[in-house]
């Protein structure tokens, strides 16, 4: 415990003064302060001006990663038939139907996304109260409920990030590994930004990007100069 808190103690002294940053610069300096002995996530974490409990200030979407999370996704697909080998063949983890449904009401939830087909639905419907609150519930908002189940098995495995407004108008995400170089990090930045940016709700008035932040998995973090955080910037 010593040996951490004297990390964090060196890490927070490097931070101390530094916002408003541009993403290199914020990348640059959470590399140099992970020092954990695994391979740190970098998180975000978005200040939105927004009221999510209004239906028209809800935001949700996802976005393909132009490096991905570097993160092995494990994906359950909810289908039948000729769509349940699809799912197989694309490298879907987990596949099944009402076997899959009784798996996960008794406590085993060994995946991170769920999918499933349309007529499906009614069945996942059922399990609302234990997959909503996990955000893991298939929506077509996202693309998780399809017939083409072999594009979304693909998408999840291969650094696709869904995103979705908290209460207090925040967004969090997972978007690399520190491991990554300074160049992807501030490429997959940019990109989960700008996806953020896009899915701007209409009933949302003033400011709507608030304040945007950088840390690793262990570390302090850093706010963003926002006109650095967007390609357009």
């Amino acid at each position: 415990m010593a040996k951490i808190a004297k990390r964090m103690k060196a890490a927070t002294a490097a931070f101390e003064g530094k916002s408003a940053l541009t993403v290199e610069d914020a990348v640059k300096l959470i590399k140099g302060a992970a020092t954990a002995k695994f391979d740190e996530t970098l998180e975000i974490a978005m200040n939105l001006g927004v009221d999510p409990r209004h239906a028209d200030q809800m935001v949700r979407g996802v976005v393909q990663l132009p490096n991905g999370t570097g993160k092995t996704v494990r994906v359950a697909v909810f289908a039948r038939g000729a769509k349940a080998d699809e799912a197989k063949a694309a490298g879907a983890d987990i596949v099944g139907a009402e076997d899959l449904m009784e798996t996960i009401q008794g406590g085993k939830i060994e995946f991170d996304r769920c999918i499933a087909t349309p007529d499906l639905m009614p069945l996942v419907g059922r399990l609302g109260k234990i997959l909503g609150p996990r955000n893991l519930m298939p929506n077509p908002k996202v693309g998780t409920v399809t017939m083409d189940v072999k594009a979304a098995v693909e998408a999840a495995k291969g650094g696709e990030v869904q995103f979705k407004v908290e209460k207090a108008g925040v967004i969090h995400a997972g978007i690399g590994k520190v491991s990554f170089s300074d160049e992807k990090l501030s490429e997959n930045v940019r990109a989960f930004v700008d996806a953020v940016s896009r899915a701007k709700p209409s009933g949302a008035k003033g400011t709507y990007l608030k304040k945007v932040s950088l840390s690793s998995t262990m570390g302090p973090g850093v706010s963003l100069d926002l006109a650095s955080a967007t390609t357009a910037g």
